[in-house]
């Protein structure tokens, strides 16, 4: 059996045997993405516009890497910038996203695992993740950053949107290659 219909198999039967989050969506969309293990998304950053952006003009890749029960590892490129993965967590209280941030030789970043928990008023397909407690004390800045992340039904699109303020901040569109 392929290692992405184990993972959907034992994400399955987490849920069946979880009555409280049998029909969440937010468990409906951590076995969709965990369903695309191993798939590898590029694409550009398409807000902000402002050839002034970190990532403007440069090739972003997210790779659906470690996938396990509770866990999904997506490192996420920015250029030849490697220093970055989400990280999707199932967690008793819901499903948990954080961003980890290292150095080139593994070391933490100063400003790592920031991220929040889903809502629960998302779909198999979007989940939003707003900004905890330890976020906005690491980057008082992000205290109301809304991080969503979006899947097309057939898996070929990948986009990631970040809110600050109620406001657009960034926006990736990323495709299945």
């Amino acid at each position: 059996m392929k290692k992405t219909a184990v993972l959907a198999a034992l994400s399955a039967a987490a849920m069946l045997g979880n009555p409280a989050h049998a029909n969440d969506s937010r468990d409906a969309f951590f076995a969709k993405l965990g369903s695309l293990c191993g798939a590898t998304f590029e694409g550009a950053s398409v807000f902000p516009r402002d050839a002034g952006d970190a990532f403007a003009g440069k090739k972003l890749v997210a790779n659906v890497a470690k996938c396990g029960t509770n866990e999904i590892r997506v490192p996420f490129i920015v250029g030849e910038d490697r220093s970055r993965t989400w990280i999707f967590t199932r967690t008793g209280g819901g499903l948990e996203l954080k961003h980890d941030h290292r150095h080139a030789d593994g070391t933490p970043d100063e400003q790592t695992m920031y991220g929040g928990m889903a809502s629960g008023s998302g779909s198999a397909h979007a989940q939003s993740f707003h900004a905890d407690a330890y976020t906005a004390k690491l980057i008082p800045a992000a205290a109301t950053n809304v991080w969503t992340v979006s899947l097309s039904p057939d898996g070929k699109t990948l986009t990631y949107f970040l809110e600050r303020d109620g406001k657009p901040r960034f926006k990736a569109e990323l495709q299945r290659k």
